[in-house]
């Protein structure tokens, strides 16, 4: 039913009278945690040690990755692989996603390790909350090295420099940018083995290890948005600004990690010769997009990154500096 009556409704405004181009209800951080323990204890019941057969043999006929996600696809040396080199170019850039993925949870669980010791509360339920993260993270962990073991491939290393990086993982400085960074690592990872998750074209210990991954990265991913847009909320225009670059870099180069140059040399292509093939191509950077897509939306739906004010309200007050 219409009304036609104009009852003076306007459209609401920052302090100093700027329209707010965005408005999201963000929950008090004690309810959402102590919601996301209730919902996530069925999950949390899933042992990958326990409910995938790691001991059965890989189908010979599955693929390790499907062929439109292995960064050659579609360029002038895809076509000159044969069938069977394709099929080891696809589990060694899965061995080295994986490999990546054990590296990268493992700084997200230093620094969550870094709120739970600095935290005022050591026994609420953010607390408990967060050492559940910590636990998935570490379950999340060990399917991906329990999958590596499968293909039969040792892990690849991460490159020096970077590898010298993820020593100073907890000199990284608390804020949008840190936060950004953990929420980027649970949305490429969930956005990525989502996509594998419907494919019967893959390898059965893949697909089970999807299915125990999501299980849990919801409640992780909704948890990390919100701290993300109250921490931003909180803060000045310089630094947010500082941290929207930041965090924009973070998407531009977080999908080039994934891939180490030394895949290659499994086809005998030499690394220099693969990366600019793969990188002048449409799958990569369609890959790389897809990768990022649910964080780059997140980010774009909530003016992140363009600079619009974010005013988050939870009931009658503002959460924003609330910490």
């Amino acid at each position: 039913m219409t009304s036609s009556h104009n009852y003076g409704f306007r459209p609401a405004t920052t302090p100093s009278g700027a329209a707010v181009r965005r408005r999201r209800h963000i929950g008090d951080r004690q309810a959402t945690a102590r919601r996301l323990l209730f919902a996530g204890t069925a999950e949390s019941a899933y042992d990958p040690d326990l409910d995938i057969d790691w001991d059965a043999a890989p189908d010979p006929d599955k693929n390790w990755l499907p062929e439109e996600r292995i960064s050659l696809y579609g360029t002038r040396l895809w076509r000159r692989l044969s069938a069977d080199q394709r099929r080891e170019l696809g589990k060694h850039e899965l061995v080295s996603m994986l490999s990546v993925g054990i590296y990268a949870q493992s700084m997200l669980s230093m620094l969550m390790f870094r709120d739970v010791v600095e935290r005022r509360e050591l026994v609420d339920d953010h607390t408990r909350f967060t050492l559940a993260c910590i636990q998935d993270e570490s379950r999340n962990s060990t399917m991906y090295s329990r999958l590596v073991n499968a293909t039969g491939l040792p892990p690849y290393r991460l490159p020096e420099p970077l590898r010298l990086l993820t020593k100073f993982t907890l000199w990284i400085p608390k804020g949008p940018g840190e936060l950004g960074f953990r929420l980027l690592i649970e949305e490429m990872s969930a956005q990525i083995l989502r996509e594998l998750a419907a494919d019967g074209r893959v390898q059965p210990h893949l697909r089970q290890l999807t299915v125990m991954h999501a299980a849990t990265s919801a409640g992780h991913i909704e948890l990390a948005r919100e701290e993300l847009l109250r921490t931003i909320a909180s803060r000045g225009p310089i630094g947010t600004a500082l941290h929207r670059w930041v965090l924009a870099t973070m998407t531009t180069l977080a999908y080039a990690v994934l891939i180490h140059p030394d895949v290659y040399r499994a086809v005998r292509i030499h690394p220099i010769i693969g990366v600019a093939a793969a990188v002048t191509g449409g799958t990569y950077r369609r890959n790389a997009r897809n990768a990022t897509s649910t964080f780059r939306r997140f980010l774009r739906t909530e003016g992140v990154l363009d600079g619009s004010p974010i005013h988050a309200t939870s009931g009658r007050r503002s959460q924003a500096g609330e910490r």
